[in-house]
């Protein structure tokens, strides 16, 4: 993909951003997250690329726009496989609490999985731990085996996991381990991506999030050189069915990088709604707003982070943005 896309995605996060930010602390997560959605797919018209969705806001008959197989751009190439989450976190934009994004990535064709709307069990860490992973070890190993990548004491890493019911048995093995451990209400993608920021705060990401999700932050860590396994985890025949019309094998094999990830030329935008560990959220001003943002580019490892300033006096797509 040519350079020059690259601060257009960012255009298309920022829109999402924008719009959803609106609806912060509103208490209603469905309008938060269909401005999203619209602010999200009205950038896209503009983009010059040939894309598909690979994943999405669901199937053609459960979303109106940004669906799984959906077309994107006003180009006949770069042709792209693309990843959506117009909005990750919509809980968290809704009771006006921390670490919501807008998030995108976008890879050359047949390069990304093509993750199910259900459950994966993952496990993400930075550069530094590449190769030290083994979601099939107990969790102590795991942490023993980053620790010694990271040149840290086990006492002094961070192990962020979603607060479920589902994760008890997990916080117990940490909390074994004498580690840190942080928990979150919702969001994973952006914890994950923290990981591969010596000063984030974060050492490590596991636990049992969305697949979607999982294969959104995978593509930021293949760009940083990082490194992230999961598994899918069905809960029901019905999730059996939805891997196998994805010709995803029964034994539900173990996915490392290379299966999550198979191109090193990926891009992976973020645009801050709410702020987190690595994003400032959108700051309205009265005549327009400040969004902080972030662009990973694989094929160069070049990360930039990004302050933009909005007027929407000329702001082109404010119709999108203050729709209610």
């Amino acid at each position: 993909m040519e350079r020059e896309l690259t601060v257009d995605f960012i255009r298309v996060t920022e829109a999402a951003a924008l719009a959803s930010g609106r609806w912060q602390g509103r208490g209603d997560k469905n309008a938060a997250d269909g401005a999203a959605v619209r602010g999200m797919r009205a950038v896209f018209d503009t983009i010059a690329i040939d894309g598909t969705v690979v994943i999405g806001e669901g199937e053609m008959d459960e979303a109106p726009m940004l669906y799984t197989g959906e077309k994107l751009g006003n180009a006949k190439s770069p042709q792209v496989d693309v990843a959506v989450d117009p909005l990750e976190g919509t809980n968290l934009v809704a009771k006006g609490l921390t670490g919501a994004i807008a998030v995108m990535a976008v890879a050359e064709k047949e390069c990304l999985l093509h993750a199910p709307d259900m459950y994966m069990d993952k496990i993400a860490v930075g550069p530094k731990a590449k190769g030290a992973i083994d979601l099939d070890a107990p969790v102590c190993d795991n942490i023993a085996n980053i620790a010694k990548a990271l040149g840290k004491s086990m006492s002094d890493m961070t192990v962020v996991v979603l607060d479920r019911p589902r994760h008890k048995d997990i916080i117990a093995d940490l909390r074994k381990c004498g580690c840190r451990i942080q928990l979150i209400s919702d969001g994973d993608v952006a914890p994950a991506v923290a990981a591969a920021f010596p000063d984030s705060g974060v050492d490590v990401m596991m636990g049992i999030g969305g697949a979607p999700e999982g294969v959104l932050a995978a593509a930021a860590l293949k760009a940083m050189g990082g490194d992230m396994q999961g598994r899918l985890y069905p809960e029901d025949d019905e999730d059996r069915e939805r891997m196998a019309k994805m010709g995803i094998p029964a034994d539900n094999k173990l996915l490392t990088m290379d299966d999550l990830v198979r191109s090193d030329d990926v891009v992976f935008c973020a645009t801050g709604i709410t702020t987190g560990p690595l994003l400032r959220g959108v700051v309205y001003t009265g005549t327009g707003a400040i969004t902080h943002s972030l662009l990973i580019r694989g094929k160069t490892g070049t990360v930039r982070f990004i302050e933009a300033r909005h007027d929407f006096h000329k702001k082109p797509l404010i119709d999108v943005i203050d729709q209610d």
